[in-house]
């Protein structure tokens, strides 16, 4: 008798040893993280969460006049990764050369490899971006399409109605009151467009990057019959516009969500799509680390404006950053408001361990060191005294091993392994894509 008890819990510590390393849903781990999401959410449920399925067109927000269709999504899909578009270059040695995507890398979270991204005036790739170096035999620093705040991602921007880190593209919401200021003096802000978010950024930004095209360009690429499919409704003598491709591209960028990341696979009942310490991580997310109380809506950012006191990008080694660019100033730099000065927008943050630079200025190199900055709230910018930051920014009192936990949240659960799915396998013109010059095109084996 005493043998056979032996064995029968022999073999009951055996199985347990076999188990997952997760009990099923009704664990209090689980019913924990419920909760604190459920106490966050705007609405107060789980759903609020979950990101639409990125072919489900009508579930997806997007601009009234910019209605989601098939084609058009498909067209703008082959247009962001479309080197042929790039025929305004500075040299006419760099036309055909880059792309949208040459700043926006799938592979990166669609966001520069590098803590800047170069467009026109780059040369080569690396693997996810961050082998983008200047053509010193061509451009002079001044001469390169670079941007002095760090790119953001345009993964879930569809949630997004005000864009950049100062929010200055896009009409209505927080921008409701700011007509005065959408067309500056110097002409580098021009959103008088009545669009949203994303709309209005890529209306002004294809010309900023030095792009450009017309019927004949479309017709010669192999984009005319897919214009007219997509814009039926346009005049044909409108209808072939990088006015047109814009929208089109942003049509494209509103699909791209990270519906993949095992947080929304968790959201969705796959009780074993996040291990214990995920979990942890994700309780604190939505509880003590209080990440939720600014990255609250469902791309996990917001359109609130934040000091935090980061460091501008003119304070590492970069280019064409320089300490009295208005861009420094945040918020305040466009509504020309002092109250609004070093506050930036609050991001999304889905892929957000893709590339290791952080905050406007890529002043972290880590995840972990944004999460040590959180957790101190002390003030790095001698601009911002830590006792003017943003009352939502305060000292946390995180453990060594509740870092580690939240570390693992925002690295692996919030984190979509499959975004090249966005990209396509080749684009009408047959050049190479994201980069067509000579050196990513060795890099990439394109030819």
């Amino acid at each position: 008798m005493k043998s056979s008890i032996v064995a029968t819990l022999s073999l009951i510590l055996f199985l347990g040893s076999c188990s997952k390393d997760k009990m099923p849903s009704s664990t209090d781990l689980d019913n924990q993280l419920r909760q604190n999401i459920r106490n966050a959410s705007p609405d107060g449920t789980l759903e609020y969460y979950i990101l639409p399925n990125e072919k489900d067109l009508s579930a997806i927000p997007q601009e009234p006049k910019n209605p989601l269709t098939e084609v058009k999504v498909k067209l703008g899909n082959m247009l962001y990764f479309e080197t042929g578009l790039a025929n305004k270059a500075l040299f006419p040695e760099s036309n055909g050369t880059y792309s949208c995507s040459t700043c926006h890398i799938a592979e990166a979270g669609f966001k520069p490899g590098l803590y800047q991204g170069i467009a026109d005036g780059g040369l080569g790739i690396g693997i996810r971006g961050e082998g983008r170096y200047i053509n010193s035999n061509l451009y002079s620093e001044a001469e390169l399409d670079v941007q002095s705040n760090r790119p953001l991602t345009m993964v879930n921007v569809g949630f997004v109605k005000a864009t950049m880190w100062n929010g200055s593209f896009g009409a209505g919401g927080v921008n409701e009151g700011t007509e005065a200021v959408w067309n500056d003096e110097d002409g580098t802000i021009n959103n008088n467009t009545g669009m949203l978010g994303i709309e209005a950024q890529n209306m002004e930004g294809v010309h900023t990057h030095r792009m450009d095209c017309d019927e004949e360009l479309l017709t010669q690429l192999g984009y005319k019959e897919m214009f007219d499919e997509a814009f039926p409704e346009i005049p044909v003598e409108k209808r072939y516009t990088i006015e047109t491709a814009s929208l089109a591209m942003s049509a494209y960028i509103r699909t791209i969500l990270s519906t993949k990341a095992p947080f929304q696979d968790w959201l969705k009942g796959d009780n074993f799509a996040m291990s214990n310490d995920e979990i942890q991580g994700g309780i604190l997310y939505f509880g003590k680390a209080q990440c939720y109380q600014c990255h609250f809506e469902p791309n996990l950012g917001s359109q609130e404006f934040h000091r935090l006191g980061a460091k501008d990008m003119y304070e590492r080694s970069s280019f064409n950053a320089f300490p009295t660019d208005k861009r420094n100033l945040g918020r305040g730099g466009f509504t020309l408001n002092p109250a609004d000065n070093y506050k930036f927008k609050v991001p999304g943050i889905y892929n957000v361990g893709d590339t290791e630079f952080f905050f406007h200025g890529a002043s972290k190199t880590s995840l972990r060191d944004v999460i040590e900055y959180k957790n101190l709230a002390i003030s790095e910018n001698i601009n911002v005294p830590t006792d003017s930051l943003s009352s939502k920014f305060r000292p946390l009192g995180l453990t060594e091993t509740e870092k580690e936990q939240l570390l693992k949240f925002l690295n692996i659960s919030l984190r979509d392994p499959d975004l090249v799915r966005y990209k396509p396998s080749s684009i009408f013109s047959g050049n190479c894509f994201p980069n067509n010059d000579f050196i990513s095109q060795m890099e990439s084996g394109c030819n």
